[in-house]
């Protein structure tokens, strides 16, 4: 965590590094501190589409499944302009699976 905070240090807007802070501070349970590097991501790095997925699940997590879905939708116009057909198929499933569409035979 030390070496990337100094990596940030040098390169304030390497969308990489914001993405590699957010993620660990998740992994960590750093709740504060992950929403805060992916919001970062969402506003100044917006075609970062890695974030859209970790920052909906995270939204999930805190029980805030409306938030959750409206990034989801955001990821997936990112992935679909940058024709991330690989990421519009993730954000698709955790939409689908937010928004309560996940259709199962049972």
């Amino acid at each position: 965590m030390t070496k990337l905070l100094e990596f940030l240090e040098q390169e304030p807007n390497d969308s990489f590094i914001l993405y590699a802070l957010a993620t660990e501070y998740n992994s960590q349970n750093d709740i504060e501190n992950a929403f805060f590097y992916y919001l970062k991501l969402v506003n100044e790095h917006p075609s970062y589409v890695g974030t859209y997925y970790h920052l909906g699940k995270l939204y999930e997590k805190q029980g805030e499944k409306d938030k959750a879905i409206a990034i989801y939708q955001q990821g997936m116009q990112t992935a679909r302009s940058k024709r991330d057909m690989h990421a519009l198929s993730e954000l698709q499933g955790a939409y689908n699976s937010a928004a309560g569409l996940d259709y199962e035979d049972d």
